[in-house]
């Protein structure tokens, strides 16, 4: 988890400073739209739409255009129907990658994660033969900047809720139950500033890689990550963050 929660922190770092916001409004505006059909437009009452009305306001998307997305997926404006479909695959190494994605064409969206998997010594897997090595989490991050004292932010947590707290060299990330998430959020949200809270994938066993299988199974979620359909890549590499830091300086 170590290495991939490094992973998540660069990848946040860089949508910040990047300029390709066309891209990553496009991602964000497919899920508040799935999202609130799936949930309604609501997001105190929608827990899921609440997560993409936050990445909204983060990347500095137009408040009209978030409303314009909710109420496409409440039918109050009319839209493209996108479909949630979960791909399984291989990153070079042996590495799972389990890849959540929003589509109105899933042939394009296969042959696309197809010609990426090939294309860096990936390959498709058989459903169910990666899924079963994830299991669903909520996940909460805090820079230790912003925590003053450590025993009493993590009694605070962990009596609202938390399963499970780790710690690198700069934050916190906090593990709990996908139910358990909100709750935790809104206990330590007046405290402390949370740099980011989301339900997702957690894989339990991580492969550990290192040279050029590292850089390739980077390069891999890189590619994948940066096709239009797709959401999210969950994988299941341990990368240690010096090399990681490294890597991601060389492909950006």
């Amino acid at each position: 988890m170590s290495g991939h929660n490094k992973w998540a922190n660069i990848k946040h770092r860089k949508e910040a400073q990047d300029s390709k916001k066309s891209a990553e409004f496009t991602k964000i505006i497919r899920e508040l739209t799935v999202a609130a059909r799936s949930g309604g437009g609501d997001p105190d009452m929608n827990p899921r739409l609440r997560v993409a009305v936050e990445k909204a306001r983060e990347a500095n998307m137009p408040k009209d255009t978030v409303e314009r997305a909710i109420k496409r997926g409440t039918g109050e404006l009319e839209g493209v129907n996108y479909e949630e479909i979960m791909y399984e695959g291989y990153a070079p190494a042996g590495v799972a990658l389990y890849i959540s994605t929003l589509t109105d064409n899933k042939n394009r969206t296969i042959a696309d994660i197809r010609h990426v998997l090939t294309k860096y010594g990936g390959s498709i897997a058989e459903g169910g033969s990666v899924s079963w090595q994830f299991e669903r989490k909520g996940v909460i991050t805090v820079s230790k900047e912003n925590v003053s004292d450590p025993d009493e932010f993590m009694m605070k947590a962990i009596d609202a809720g938390a399963e499970d707290i780790k710690e690198d060299e700069d934050t916190y990330t906090i593990m709990t139950q996908p139910e358990a998430l909100y709750k935790v959020v809104d206990a330590l949200k007046d405290e402390y500033k949370i740099d980011s809270y989301e339900p997702t994938f957690v894989s339990k066993m991580n492969v550990h890689v290192t040279g050029k299988d590292a850089e390739k199974v980077l390069q891999l979620i890189n590619a994948l990550e940066e096709l239009d359909d797709v959401q999210e890549v969950y994988s299941n590499f341990d990368i240690d963050d010096k090399e990681l830091e490294e890597i991601m300086s060389r492909i950006g």
